[in-house]
């Protein structure tokens, strides 16, 4: 929005827009756990049941049952619509069929597993898509996902759970959801669950017990699941608010800057700097400042520079790259905090020795010396020394 537009407490044509497009769109209900086997599905289809029997035309497109009993009697007497079978490097694969359940054209599909990647050769490659493309249909839709598949949040169960998620969603997906239902249970029930064989089969137990559903992960994940949720709370009330005219925004004046090199600490920063925008509700601004010409750079440097860049456009930031010219790479940095008025820096450890920094100044030091009210947080790396 626009300052003149808040000021007068009117919405943009670009908000106007999006409403409209929106109210054309399927209802989005979306099943969190923090932890597989916390009964998202299970949940999810008994209340696809109560539906059905209210006379809504209520369809399964797709139910990972991942084997569980009590989760496919729970299917019940819901209309369930085939998959799509697609064929890739000699096996046989099945996948949601979008163009049938658009033909189809039910009120409510039920669409598990949201984090899910489809098989190449599919129309998307992602879950999440396919969702995206049924609700723009007008069809609406109920799904499900597990805390860990945020793409914000990669870094973070990593640290905790040792476990690297492959699958994962962007954090934009929370906000096309027109309601979110946390479904929790605690962490010792969970495990009783598990060992009864209701989550996995008895031969993968053990090793379940032993890494990811260790109760102090479990513990991690269901604060990380209920933080999460309690945020996207308060970000739908600020919204209503602004939407009539009770309060500004909070952070509307922030702006914070991640500043990357090509390192592996590159993602873990930026997933940081995009947590603190999203709770002041502002934007978020990476910038690299190459130590030489992009055109003289390794092949394994510019892929860096791609992959940094889909990250910035899936958390939908503004990523930039700034030559030297001929400059120090610290100074074309604060002339970028000043020309965007950035007020918080995001850096990472710096690979110098300490006297080197003593000798040369730090890029923090040198920050803070040269502009106004910026705050500068420097991340770890994780790495011992």
């Amino acid at each position: 929005m626009t300052n003149e537009a808040r000021e007068k407490g009117r919405k943009t044509p670009e908000e106007i827009l999006s409403e409209i497009e929106k109210s054309e769109r399927g209802y989005f209900k979306l099943f969190i756990g923090a932890a597989p086997g916390v009964g998202k599905t299970y949940m999810m289809l008994r209340e696809a049941n109560d539906m059905l029997s209210e006379g809504i035309d209520i369809v399964v497109g797709l139910v990972e049952t991942h084997g569980r009993r009590q989760t496919a009697e729970q299917i019940g007497a819901l209309p369930v619509l085939p998959l799509k079978e697609i064929e890739y490097k000699g096996r046989k694969f099945k996948e949601l069929d979008v163009e049938g359940i658009i033909k189809r054209r039910p009120q409510f599909v039920i669409v598990d597993e949201l984090a899910h990647a489809n098989v190449p050769g599919s129309k998307h490659k992602k879950r999440y898509e396919d969702v995206m493309e049924i609700l723009n249909a007008g069809i609406s839709v109920l799904s499900t996902m597990n805390i860990q598949h945020l793409e914000s949040l990669h870094d973070t169960v990593q640290e905790l759970t040792g476990v690297k998620v492959r699958e994962r969603v962007p954090d934009w997906i929370l906000d096309e959801a027109n309601e979110i239902q946390l479904v929790d249970i605690p962490p010792e029930k969970l495990i009783e669950r598990l060992k009864a064989g209701y989550i996995y089969k008895k031969e993968k137990v053990e090793q379940a017990l032993q890494n990811f559903f260790r109760p102090g992960n479990l513990n991690a994940l269901r604060e990380l699941a209920l933080r999460e949720l309690a945020d996207d709370v308060d970000e739908r009330l600020e919204h209503y608010k602004e939407e009539v005219g009770l309060d500004e925004m909070i952070g509307a004046n922030q702006k914070i800057l991640v500043l990357v090199h090509y390192g592996k600490n590159a993602e873990r920063l930026i997933r940081r700097g995009w947590r603190i925008a999203q709770r002041l509700k502002t934007d978020l601004y990476i910038l690299n400042v190459p130590s030489r010409p992009v055109d003289a750079l390794s092949e394994e440097e510019r892929k860096k520079l791609r992959e940094i860049e889909a990250l910035a456009r899936a958390l939908e930031a503004k990523f930039y790259v700034r030559a030297k010219g001929g400059r120090r790479a610290v100074d074309v940095m604060i002339d970028f905090i000043k020309e965007h008025g950035i007020t918080q820096v995001v850096i990472g450890e710096s690979a110098r020795s300490r006297w080197q920094e003593i000798i040369r100044g730090s890029i923090a030091n040198r920050i803070m010396e040269k502009t106004k009210y910026v705050d500068v947080l420097i991340v770890a790396d994780g790495v011992e020394r």
